[in-house]
């Protein structure tokens, strides 16, 4: 068990600045969505560049966190080499999209349908490179378990990034909108700019995180302790096709956003893709705890990949992974009616049909996640590439079949599915090469459970507090009944080692 309580305190910590950081960022969620701020077209654009920028982001690093964790773990490679080389090689090609991107950044804008946002664009294009030239510092504190250095440079760089936004959209704004504004919203505030503001306090955000983990940098040097060309081969071999399973999954995450704005008609297709995109920030729980997981679980897998017991630790895991994710799902599906208050904008709730289904399909994602641990300790990361382009190729069909039937109800659905066959599919394929003794009856026991509580508290007639009495207990009983049974598995363990 102390394997898992050090996993769990790890996670415990990338999770609390994960939730801070997040929570903080979901903060404008509400902020973006007001009446006086903008409306679901403009909440749109923002939306769709984003989801350009997740794409982006996987080319620029292409595999080169998770090759970082595999090569700094190998005897052969030693992390005296390993980190400068993958380090000083994603500055080298970050700056060459910049100065690339910001000298086509118009070009950019007409050929994703934005002309009018050139401004956003280039800002994005820095903030990108600027994300991609920090990925392997961050992950150098987390493979050297400093998860509260970590924590302290994300949340100083939302805390600006929060900050900012406020002063913008709740102190300028609204002064120059009334016709008031003094001298200080007279100097920094443009409206022209609009939703540009969001980006440009993005990039201020991520100039700052990258100044903070200046110290962290390996110095410039070349052999010995420094960058070593003869790493880059094999890095690039390991690395690469963890680049195409990432495009593959983006594709699967966020092509419903880019795709809509295309197949739907264009006079409402902005205002959708705002409603869909801001009904897709309430599954933050269940994405919050994957993303404060996967911080913690990959260099955890990679440095107990040896151990005896390894394979049977990392089936508990899943176990209850899965449960504290269908206690996300209860908790935002069984208090929605509160939940939905953070977009205060009711032109906004419609889109509140998709959330039990992106729920469930982040679920099956953080399954999925947890289950490429197969792949990544065998070294056949080509295994994730044609997982997720199997992944990919179900959603673009489903995508380009059902966004002009259903429009965002079709995309969710979409996104369900696919993340539901790529689990399935990576459950089979591993146990083939590299078996782990998953208890299956267990994790879909679990997440039919969560799902049908949820389904029966909504078949009852209550209101007002006896109904979130009801659900509270519900939701505390679900959390217990899973405590006992991992707690039961353990203890038993324990009996057998």
């Amino acid at each position: 068990m102390s394997v898992l309580r050090k996993l769990a305190g790890q996670t415990a910590i990338y999770g609390l600045s994960s939730i801070v950081a997040r929570f903080l960022n979901y903060l404008l969620t509400p902020l973006y969505t007001s009446k006086g701020v903008f409306a679901p077209a403009a909440f749109g654009v923002v939306t769709a560049l984003y989801a350009w920028t997740a794409f982006l982001n996987v080319v620029l690093t292409y595999g080169m966190e998770t090759t970082y964790f595999r090569f700094a773990n190998k005897q052969e490679g030693g992390h005296g080499r390993v980190y400068p080389t993958a380090a000083w090689l994603l500055a080298a090609t970050s700056a060459l999209f910049i100065g690339l991107g910001l000298l086509f950044a118009q070009a950019i804008a007409n050929a994703i349908d934005y002309p009018e946002h050139a401004f956003s664009v280039r800002m994005l294009i820095a903030i990108i490179g600027l994300e991609a030239a920090s990925t392997v510092p961050m992950a150098s504190l987390r493979l050297k378990e400093r998860p509260w250095k970590f924590a302290a440079i994300n949340v100083v760089s939302v805390v600006v990034n929060v900050a900012l936004n406020l002063f913008i959209f709740l102190y300028c704004k609204p002064r120059f909108d009334a016709g008031n504004p003094n001298a200080l919203v007279n100097t920094v505030y443009d409206p022209a700019l609009g939703v540009g503001y969001v980006f440009l306090i993005n990039l201020i955000s991520s100039g700052v995180k990258f100044l903070l983990l200046l110290p962290e940098w390996p110095k410039p040097s070349f052999g010995g302790h420094g960058f070593d060309a003869k790493l880059l081969r094999p890095m690039l071999a390991f690395g690469l096709p963890l680049l195409v399973a990432g495009l593959a999954g983006m594709t699967n995450e966020t092509a419903d956003r880019v795709l809509m704005k295309h197949l739907l008609p264009a006079d409402t297709a902005d205002a959708q893709i705002g409603i869909y995109g801001a009904s897709y920030k309430l599954a933050i729980l269940i994405t919050l705890f994957i993303q404060a997981f996967r911080f913690a679980a990959e260099p955890f897998f990679f440095s107990h990949a040896k151990e005896k017991d390894s394979r049977q630790t990392f089936a508990r895991i899943m176990n209850i992974f899965v449960a504290v994710c269908m206690g996300a799902f209860l908790l935002v599906m069984l208090f929605l009616d509160f939940f939905k208050h953070f977009i205060p904008n009711p032109a906004y709730w419609p889109g509140l049909v998709v959330v039990p289904i992106l729920m469930m399909a982040n679920v099956f994602l953080g399954i999925y996640y947890n289950q490429s641990v197969w792949y990544k300790l065998s070294d056949r990361t080509r295994a994730g590439s044609t997982i997720s382009i199997v992944g990919a190729a179900i959603t673009l069909v489903l995508l380009f079949w059902w966004i002009p039937l259903f429009g965002y109800l079709g995309a969710a659905w979409a996104t369900f599915i696919c993340y539901a066959a790529m689990a399935a599919i990576s459950y089979v394929w591993g146990q083939l090469h590299y078996p782990i003794p998953y208890n299956v009856r267990r994790v879909l026991g679990y997440m039919a459970s969560g799902v049908f509580l949820w389904w029966a508290c909504e078949q009852l007639p209550l209101e007002g507090a006896l109904k979130h009495a009801l659900r509270a207990a519900v939701l505390l009983g679900f959390l217990a009944t899973a405590w006992r049974l991992e707690r039961s598995a353990g203890m038993v363990r324990e009996k057998t080692t």
